[in-house]
């Protein structure tokens, strides 16, 4: 079906995972790229055993994270010195601008996460922050 502005429902099933800029294997799914959206991205993060993300932010963008399984660890704040655990079923904001990381807290087992924001171009607006490896 084709909306009034041309663009159409899709769905699809990505195969494999692709490394995000942070670091982390992801399933991108609905972007502008995919499928066309103009507004938000939908990404499936899965997190291998003592998987990490690299510290990043997303520039003008706002995110949202629901942990599917595994705990996650996530420090924030300007030097990352605020510490909050993710597990399954608990839900995250993350506000523009703040920079981030997340850990997947067992060495044994994945973690996964499913994570949308307000960008259909998620990459393009990451901004990696080295200075706080």
């Amino acid at each position: 079906m084709t909306t009034p502005d041309g663009t159409e429902v899709k769905i699809f099933t990505p195969e494999t995972t692709e490394e995000a800029k942070q670091g982390m294997p992801q399933f991108f799914g609905v972007s502008e790229r995919s499928t066309g959206a103009k507004h938000l991205s939908l990404n499936v993060t899965a997190f291998g055993p003592g998987g990490q993300a690299k510290p990043h932010r997303h520039k003008d963008y706002e995110t949202a994270i629901y942990t599917m399984d595994g705990n996650i660890i996530l420090y924030y704040g300007a030097e990352l010195e605020t510490e909050a655990l993710m597990d399954p079923g608990s839900f995250c904001f993350i506000p523009a601008e703040v920079p981030h990381v997340a850990f997947n807290l067992s060495e044994t087992e994945p973690a996964t996460a499913l994570t949308a924001r307000n960008d259909p171009r998620e990459q393009e607006n990451v901004v990696l922050m080295p200075e706080l490896d």
